[in-house]
C-alpha cells in the first residue's frame, strides 16, 4: 500500500489547506457599495437585517479554484442578483435553528439516536451530519442525514447542506401532500426532458406500487435537493466551483424509511433473518462513475470517466479538454465544474417498509466504508456498551482499522449516525391506521443482503484530483472502463 498522495481536507492534489472553521455564531458582512450616501446606507440595511456570511471564509485560499484548474466560469453565467445575500438564514435565524429541539448536529445521542464524527489526519474536518427528531413538526417522524465535503470548502458546502437541505425538505413535503400522483407525474416528465429519466427511481410503475407517504416524499426529496444545489450556486461564503459534498439522509416516519441519496456515503440497515442472526441490508448504492448507468450518462454530457494507470480501481469524472478535476463520485452537491458535463445532484430517492425485526440504520462517510464492512459495522453498534456510545464505538473502530490496514496512509474523516428503530413497542402506535400488510418489507431496491457497493474494496482514495500526475491520457484511455471493463 503505497502513500496516499492527498489531505482529505481538500481531497484535492493542488490545493493548500482551506482556512479552519471558526466560530459559526460570528457573521461576516458581504454587500456592494455604490458609493457615498447609498454605501453607507447598505452598510446600515445590512446591519439592521442581519448578514448570512461565517467567518469561516474570512481567511480564503491564496488561489481560486478556478485559477488553478486553468478553467474559468463561463462568460455568460448567472451573476447573483443585487442585494441577494449568500444564506437563506441571517443571523438570528441561524441562531433559532441552533436551539430547535430535538435537533442534534454535535457528538452525542438521545433515546432514539447516537451521532459522532472525528477529524481525520487531512485538515479541517469536512464531515457533517444531523439528527432532528419531531421533523416538521410530526411528534412520530424522525430525519438524519451524513454529509462528505470535498474541495477547497467542502466543510462549508457540507455544514450549509446540513443546515439547509432539512428545511427545505420539510417544507416542500408540506406542499406536496395533496395531489401527489399529478406532481409525481410532472416531475418525472420533466426530469425525463433534461435527460436524468435512467435513474431507477424515476419510474411511475414503481410509483403504483408503494404508499402514499412515499410518493409525496420522493417529489419533496427531488425538488429539495434540486432548490438546494441551486442555492449552492449563488453561495457567495464559499466556492462551489470546485467544492462539494455527499449527502445521504432519510426521513422515518413511523413504519415508512424514505431514503434520499447522492454520492459515496451510505445507508446500512440491520436487521434480522429467520435464524434471528444480525444480517446487515444495504440501502444505498455508492453512486459513482464507474456504474454503467452513471458513466453513460456523464458521457453523453460529454464528460470523461476513466481511472488512472497507478489506480485503476477508482473511477474519476474529467472535463472534456482538461485532465481535472478527477471527480471519484457521479453526483453531489455543488463541483459546479462539472455540471454540464454529466455531474448531477438529483438523488436516488428509495423506500422501505419497516417491520419488527429491523434493529437500527447506520449512516455514515466513506470514512468508515472504506476500512470497515457492513457487516463488521452493525456487529459494532449492536455490542455496543450502549445506543449512546454505538455512533462513536463505529468511528474509534474505524480509526483503528485504518492504523492497522493502511499504516502510512492519513485516516480519512468519519461521521457516523445510528437510528434506533424500536418498533416493537411502537408499531401500532405509529401505524396512522393503515392496513397493509405487515409480513413483508418492501423497497425500490433489490440490493443483495450483506452486498458492498463500493467500487474500491476497504482502500482510501482521495474524492478529487486536478491534474493528472505522471499520465496523459490517450485516445484508448479516455474511454477506459474502471479495472479494465469494457
Amino acid at each position: 500500500m503505497k502513500e496516499k498522495k492527498c489531505f482529505n481536507q481538500e481531497k484535492y492534489l493542488v490545493f493548500g489547506k482551506g482556512s479552519a472553521a471558526t466560530d459559526p455564531a460570528i457573521e461576516n458582512r458581504v454587500f456592494n457599495p455604490v458609493g457615498g450616501l447609498e454605501c453607507i446606507l447598505s452598510i446600515l440595511r445590512a446591519l439592521r437585517m442581519g448578514s448570512c456570511f461565517s467567518v469561516e471564509s474570512r481567511n480564503p485560499l491564496p488561489s481560486s479554484p478556478t485559477t488553478t484548474l486553468g478553467i474559468g466560469k463561463k462568460k455568460n453565467a448567472k451573476k447573483r442578483p443585487p442585494g441577494l445575500r449568500s444564506s437563506s438564514f441571517d443571523s438570528r435565524g441561524d441562531e433559532q435553528l441552533r436551539r430547535v429541539a430535538g435537533r442534534m448536529f454535535l457528538n452525542g445521542s438521545s433515546e432514539v439516536a447516537s451521532l459522532f464524527t472525528q477529524q481525520g489526519k487531512k485538515g479541517t474536518n469536512q464531515d457533517a451530519m444531523i439528527v432532528w427528531e419531531n421533523f416538521g413538526s410530526r411528534t412520530d417522524t424522525v430525519f438524519c442525514g451524513v454529509f462528505d465535503g470535498h474541495g477547497p470548502y467542502g466543510h462549508l458546502v457540507a455544514k450549509r447542506v446540513r443546515d439547509s437541505l432539512p428545511l427545505k425538505l420539510s417544507a416542500h413535503w408540506e406542499v406536496n401532500r395533496k395531489n401527489t400522483n399529478d406532481v409525481l407525474r410532472e416531475i418525472v416528465g420533466s426530469l425525463n426532458t433534461e435527460g436524468t429519466s435512467n435513474d431507477a427511481s424515476m419510474n411511475l410503475e414503481e410509483a403504483e406500487k408503494n404508499p402514499e407517504i412515499f410518493q409525496t416524499l420522493k417529489e419533496s426529496f427531488l425538488k429539495a435537493f434540486k432548490v438546494m444545489d441551486r442555492e449552492l450556486s449563488m453561495y457567495a461564503n464559499a466556492d462551489c466551483f470546485c467544492s462539494g459534498t455527499t449527502a445521504v439522509t432519510l426521513i422515518k416516519q413511523g413504519q415508512h424509511l424514505v431514503i434520499g441519496n447522492i454520492g459515496d456515503s451510505r445507508a446500512v440497515l440491520c436487521t434480522r433473518d429467520n435464524d434471528n442472526s444480525l444480517v446487515p441490508v444495504q440501502l444505498t448504492v455508492d453512486l459513482k462513475p464507474n456504474l454503467p448507468e452513471e458513466a453513460e450518462r456523464i458521457r453523453k454530457c460529454k464528460g470523461r470517466v476513466f481511472a488512472l494507470r497507478d489506480e485503476p480501481e477508482v473511477a474519476r469524472v474529467w472535463l472534456p479538454n482538461n485532465d481535472a478535476p478527477g471527480l471519484a463520485m457521479a453526483r453531489a452537491f455543488g463541483d459546479f465544474c462539472l455540471k454540464e458535463f454529466g455531474l448531477i445532484s438529483v438523488p436516488q430517492v428509495t423506500y422501505r417498509r419497516l417491520t419488527e425485526k429491523d434493529e437500527f440504520v447506520v449512516l455514515a462517510t466513506d470514512g468508515i466504508w472504506d476500512v470497515l464492512s457492513n457487516e463488521e459495522v452493525i456487529e459494532i453498534v449492536a455490542s455496543a456498551e450502549s445506543h449512546s456510545h454505538a455512533a462513536q464505538a463505529v468511528v474509534e473502530s474505524a480509526v483503528r482499522a485504518w492504523k492497522h490496514k493502511y499504516p502510512t496512509s492519513k485516516v480519512d474523516d468519519c461521521a457516523v449516525v445510528c437510528l434506533f428503530l424500536g418498533l416493537h413497542s411502537s408499531t401500532t402506535e405509529l401505524s396512522e391506521g393503515k392496513n397493509e400488510e405487515d409480513d413483508e418489507s418492501s423497497s425500490t431496491m433489490n440490493l443483495d443482503t450483506g452486498k458492498d457497493w463500493s467500487a474500491l474494496e476497504g482502500v482510501s482514495r482521495l474524492n478529487t484530483l486536478l491534474n493528472l500526475p505522471r499520465f496523459a491520457p490517450g485516445e484508448d484511455d479516455e474511454n477506459q472502463e474502471p479495472g479494465g471493463k469494457a
